[in-house]
């Protein structure tokens, strides 16, 4: 069987993205770029954003600490600067710190919560104002079957993700009334987090999965653009599981 593709157009749209610098986030910049938008990228690692975007046309870029509420709310003021505005913003930014919980350091546990969950909130928190003002707006969060369900040696990253759904949630009841929308991904997708896992651990994850695969990091952008699309406009306060059925 063959399917066919529907090709988006986010022409005139203004994108932010964080962590978009490699991995699902990449392939998201891609997605939207390729779609006729004007895409922001957001990333900690200034030499790698710098590799993948610096000289992309159409791309604007800011290396910045999502969880540094000072440089996100220069970031996104710059952004205005550069597009006039805000369209949409997918919270992608993330990192992970594994370790049993009897084993997990201070500095593992904040920082993984502050690249996720406290990032997420300085970004959309920074983004907000803007949308509010043209009376629309699509807010996108990255989460994980982690964030439902638990899994050994991610007491931290499970915190961070289940919060960042909560978060989602949160927001999207407190922006509907200006237009805005709040939804969240959950993805399952090949990315260098899951290439460092053991081979042995790699095969039963792999097993576990019904469709039989981790999907390409690019199959994880159609949906975030769904939920940024116009189509989606009545959609809001969910966690859309992209994840070959995973999370059922």
């Amino acid at each position: 069987m063959t399917i066919g593709k529907i090709q988006p157009d986010f022409a005139g749209s203004t994108v932010v993205v964080t962590g978009g610098a490699q991995g699902i986030g990449y392939e998201i910049v891609s997605y939207f770029r390729d779609a006729g938008a004007k895409v922001a990228v957001l990333d900690y690692d200034a030499a790698l954003l710098d590799k993948a975007w610096g000289s992309v046309d159409n791309v604007h870029t800011a290396a910045v600490d999502v969880s540094d509420g000072d440089a996100v709310t220069a970031a996104i003021d710059g952004v205005v600067a550069w597009a006039g505005g805000v369209d949409v913003v997918v919270n992608n930014a993330g990192i992970a710190r594994d370790a049993v919980v009897w084993k997990l350091t201070d500095d593992q546990w904040r920082s993984v919560l502050d690249v996720h969950v406290t990032g997420t909130f300085m970004v959309t928190r920074a983004v907000v104002p803007h949308m509010r003002a043209a009376g629309a707006g699509r807010i996108i969060n990255v989460t994980s079957c982690t964030g439902m369900h638990g899994n050994i040696g991610q007491a931290n990253y499970a915190a961070a993700k289940g919060g960042i759904i909560a978060f989602t949630k949160t927001v999207a009841k407190e922006v509907a009334r200006f237009g805005i929308t709040c939804n969240a991904i959950s993805p399952n997708a090949s990315t260098a987090m899951v290439a460092a896992v053991p081979a042995d651990k790699l095969a039963e994850m792999t097993a576990s999965v019904p469709v039989g695969r981790f999907a390409d990091a690019a199959e994880m952008a159609p949906a975030v653009g769904f939920l940024a699309s116009e189509q989606a406009a009545y959609v809001t306060g969910v966690v859309l599981p992209v994840d070959g059925g995973v999370s059922m």
